[in-house]
């Protein structure tokens, strides 16, 4: 299979992309730096460029059959501006399935019903920016239509950590008690999500 990842030289996207190769699975990864991919491999074809520019993204997703984002927020809207290019692009080349990586804020609140985490108590977060642009991303995958299967991984506090394979989700709030999950864990779920499909148009929350 063919999987296309953006944000491949981030924490969890290149997480993400080793265990994709170790597999056996081919990599197109859209990078703004080749020297911060810091890996060649023969399965792993490098695309330098932006992720706001469609022609960019065209020749990312081509033949693949699943697109991972591990975009992050950059203090602008970088994230949020990129995703309708996106997923035009996937429209257009009948790829149906999406994984991004968002945050926990924007889950739903259990203390507050009708609230998202950033917007609650439950947030201890003094900046909301971040889980604005993210909320922006949740928008525009709840308006697209099907057959799009997208599934928006929401990890809480993502501290530096190998694989321990001991972590819960739970489809659109966080679970009770999680107070934080690997960057090696988060890794290992966002991909054998994007594998399986296993939750469907849907967050799923992501903790210990």
């Amino acid at each position: 299979m063919q999987i296309t990842i953006l944000g491949a030289t981030g924490r969890v996207g290149r997480e993400v992309m080793l265990r994709a190769l170790a597999d056996g699975h081919s990599v197109h990864a859209l990078v703004r730096s080749i020297e911060k991919l810091e890996l060649s491999h023969p399965q792993l074809a490098a695309i330098v460029g932006d992720a706001r520019e469609e022609a960019m993204l065209k020749q990312a997703v081509a033949g693949s059959s699943v697109v991972i984002s591990a975009l992050g927020t950059d203090g602008g809207d970088a994230l949020s501006s990129c995703f309708p290019g996106l997923l035009a692009v996937m429209e257009q080349q009948a790829i149906h399935r999406l994984v991004t990586v968002g945050t926990a804020g924007i889950l739903e609140s259990r203390t507050e019903p009708g609230l998202l985490r950033y917007q609650s108590s439950e947030s201890k977060r003094r900046s909301t920016r971040a889980a604005e642009e993210h909320h922006a991303v949740l928008r525009l995958l709840e308006a697209s239509a099907e057959p799009l299967n997208w599934t928006l991984v929401c990890p809480t506090y993502l501290p530096e950590g190998p694989y321990t394979g001991i972590y819960r989700s739970e489809q659109n709030y966080l679970p009770e008690g999680g107070l934080q999950i690997t960057v090696g864990d988060t890794a290992d779920f966002t991909y054998k999500e994007a594998i399986s499909g296993a939750f469907t148009r849907c967050r799923v929350g992501l903790a210990e």
